[in-house]
């Protein structure tokens, strides 16, 4: 179970780093295309969610790797499942607001995805909180 715990930490952590980074470096008329949930949102909380995203990132893998703090690795699980939690909530509510089914086809993929995500990181937080801890 300890590996797939690792294996799992990796995962989130690089598409969180991916996500997160392509948040913080891009702006967001060019976030537009592939994250259409950044229109009515501030550009600043884009990029705080961005930050947020790649410490969780960081935040899963380097205190497990080095044993400094290993607390934080599953916190930063925890603060994922909160961060997909909105999430889901913002693609539902865009999903009901869309005018044509492949909008709300995208909008309920993009939930569906975000819930994956929550999954995955609950279980990181539940094996390194509880059974498997490092």
């Amino acid at each position: 179970m300890n590996v797939l715990l690792w294996i799992i930490q990796i995962l989130l952590a690089a598409v969180f780093a991916g996500a997160g980074a392509a948040k913080l470096t891009q702006p967001k008329e060019k976030l537009r295309d592939r994250m259409g949930w950044v229109d009515p949102v501030p550009p600043s909380q884009v990029k705080a969610l961005g930050a947020v995203e790649l410490l969780a990132a960081l935040g899963l893998v380097l205190p497990a790797l080095t044993g400094i703090a290993t607390v934080l690795t599953p916190l930063a699980a925890v603060g994922l499942v909160i961060v997909m939690v909105g999430g889901i909530l913002v693609h539902v509510r865009r999903a009901k607001s869309q005018d044509t089914a492949d909008k709300r086809r995208l909008e309920t993929q993009g939930a569906v995805v975000c819930a994956v995500l929550l999954v995955l990181a609950a279980v990181v937080a539940w094996g390194r909180f509880g059974p498997y801890p490092l």
